[in-house]
């Protein structure tokens, strides 16, 4: 864990200098459309029974918002280092009992609700305003919950939230990259995607890896 967030912020410290102008430093917000891949489902044994394995997950909608540097190293390339708290997880929803409530079987739903400190450092191209960037990504899990409920004939018959933060690990990698405008006035846009490298699992037992999408709104001081 200590490794990862070392080598981050050296690549951080290393940018500033190789730097051969003043740095810009701003501002970034958006929204995350985020979810897992591999045995995601199973990430969650230890609070959901499973039955019959008919269990589909879903992506969860968030927000992510935080600062940035941008760190020209010449003409076109820059170096940009981000601090981000960002909001991930996924949903559950089919043929599946909830523990302490197993007798619905049907129309349950759960929600992960986990909150990240995001640390990407990437490698920026500045071709004429339009920009594509890439580079590691080091994300430290705040606290994580997990979001029950279930209803039959339209009543609502549990509405619960359990703390799932124990069942994943705290340090997350993984590679970054996307795309972006950055407007003469500072105004930039940009569309990420966030590639998990790290079993999400706490025990490692299962190949569950973080997947998501970030579209922004940043602005340059």
């Amino acid at each position: 864990m200590k490794r990862q967030f070392l080598l981050a912020a050296a690549i951080a410290l290393s940018s500033f200098a190789m730097a051969q102008s003043t740095p810009r430093f701003g501002v970034r917000g958006g929204i995350t459309s985020s979810g897992m891949q591999g045995d995601a489902v199973k990430s969650l044994n230890g609070i959901i029974d499973y039955s019959n394995g008919m269990v589909t997950t879903a992506t969860h909608t968030g927000f992510f918002g935080g600062v940035y540097a941008g760190i020209p190293v010449s003409d076109n390339v820059s170096i940009e280092p981000a601090l981000y708290y960002t909001q991930k997880g996924y949903a559950l929803q089919g043929d599946f009992n909830l523990k302490g409530a197993e007798f619905l079987g049907a129309n349950a739903k759960a929600q992960l609700n986990a909150n990240y400190i995001d640390l990407p450092v990437v490698v920026k191209g500045n071709f004429g305003g339009f920009q594509v960037f890439a580079g590691p990504q080091v994300s430290y899990l705040l606290n994580a919950d997990l979001h029950s409920s279930a209803g039959v004939l339209g009543f609502n018959l549990l509405n619960s939230h359990k703390d799932a933060t124990s069942q994943f690990n705290r340090v997350d990698a993984a590679l970054t990259g996307g795309i972006g405008y950055r407007f003469a006035n500072g105004l930039n846009v940009t569309a990420s995607y966030d590639h998990g490298l790290s079993k999400v699992d706490a025990n490692k037992n299962f190949d569950a890896y973080n997947r998501s999408f970030k579209v922004g709104l940043g602005f340059d001081f």
